[in-house]
């Protein structure tokens, strides 16, 4: 399987390939448990993302939210949606980790 991931999750990839293979199973499945669009579930993923104020997974998950349709605009309503769960400093993190990716 060649690396076409980033940084430590494509080094996890090249030397652990049936880890990341069971990795990406189980995201699959937990992808199909229900009626969510791929759309909706980019969206879940950003927000999960910037709730454990992850960085990377917020790039990671915003460049593949644009290809399923996710505006740079709906990215940051989610972000600005984080204020009053996470408080301020991490929604404006997000946002500027959002900005990272669209410009």
């Amino acid at each position: 399987m060649p690396n076409d991931l980033p940084g430590a999750a494509g080094d996890i990839q090249d030397r652990f390939p049936d880890v990341w293979k069971a990795y990406a199973a189980l995201g699959k499945a937990t992808a199909n448990a229900g009626p969510l669009s791929a759309r909706e579930r980019r969206l879940v993923k950003l927000a999960l993302a910037i709730g454990a104020g992850s960085e990377g997974a917020v790039h990671s998950h915003m460049r593949r939210a644009q290809g399923d349709g996710v505006s740079g605009e709906d990215a940051q309503q989610v972000a600005m949606m984080s204020i009053g769960t996470l408080g301020f400093p991490r929604a404006v993190a997000a946002k500027t980790w959002i900005e990272d990716v669209t410009g």
